[in-house]
């Protein structure tokens, strides 16, 4: 196994595609095709549905990944050790975040990072499920992770990088007192919801139901996305964290409720699996006001 083929493999699966991995690599769509399947020879293993023009990951491509971007972190630790420079630093640094915390601090301190050190690159990814936070890091699909808080996992580290507040967000032109909403007096308009099993949306739920009061259920959607696209479709109203809400605001009507949802962020991580450049990112992250 080359290590060109591990890239080209994380390349296809970051783009969703050979076309898109092609394109950001430089090379021949054939080039990665062929490499592509080379790989999935010498494992024996098949790594994508190959459906019409769309590649799709399977089972072993899914447990393949976490490995994978494992191995370019370990060249890259390797290429930072070898620099001719001891003073420069090079190779990746791996986050994911949650897609409500994927803008403000962590990206001030992604761009203060990139400007100390230029020749290292940065892999800035969503994670989907915050309750998955210390397998992806335990599994190897990342060094860092941002999730509210409480995050499971007895070997990591965590620093709050703040605090995330969720306001109340209702379809274009909806009549709703001004000001504070009480959570008492919701109004009846409709909601989105998205399932139990999210910590965020259990205190919601739970709260709403000790305020004794009961919305009509619009839509239950699992997923989280596309909660903002229901409301300015005019399907119900729905809580939303503030960065998202207030980029909205020209579009749905936003409150702010009564009592205050809000939870802390933070960022976590396996110190004893730290390469050099997760060191010299917490080096940052401690140093920030």
């Amino acid at each position: 196994m080359e290590l060109r083929q591990v890239e080209y493999f994380l390349a296809v699966v970051e783009h969703e595609g050979i076309g898109g991995a092609a394109g950001a690599l430089g090379v021949a769509q054939p080039t990665v095709s062929q490499a592509l399947r080379a790989l999935e020879r010498e494992l024996g293993v098949q790594l994508f549905h190959r459906i019409g023009r769309g590649m799709v990951l399977s089972a072993a491509g899914r447990t393949m990944v976490g490995p994978a971007r494992q191995i370019v972190r370990d060249v890259g630790a390797v290429e930072d050790l070898l620099s001719a420079s001891a003073d420069e630093l090079t190779g990746r640094l791996d986050i994911l975040a949650a897609p409500a915390m994927a803008s403000g601090p962590i990206v001030e301190l992604i761009a203060r990072f990139r400007r100390e050190y230029p020749r290292v690159g940065v892999r800035f990814g969503e994670l989907r499920d915050e309750t998955q936070a210390a397998s992806v890091i335990e599994d190897g699909h990342c060094e860092f992770v941002v999730a509210h808080l409480p995050i499971a996992g007895d070997d990591l580290e965590v620093i709050v990088l703040g605090e995330q507040e969720y306001l109340l967000v209702y379809p274009p032109g909806s009549q709703v007192p001004d000001g504070p909403i009480p959570l008492a007096e919701l109004p009846t308009i409709p909601m989105v919801f998205v399932p139990r099993g999210h910590s965020v949306a259990d205190e919601i739920e739970e709260a709403i139901r000790v305020a004794g009061v009961r919305p009509p259920l619009a839509v239950l959607s699992e997923h989280r996305e596309e909660r903002l696209p229901m409301v300015l479709a005019g399907i119900g109203g729905t809580l939303l964290e503030k960065t998202m809400a207030e980029a909205a605001a020209d579009r749905v009507v936003v409150r702010t409720v009564e009592p205050r949802f809000v939870r802390p962020f933070a960022i976590t991580y396996d110190p004893a699996g730290l390469s050099p450049v997760g060191h010299a990112f917490v080096d940052l992250i401690r140093e920030s006001p």
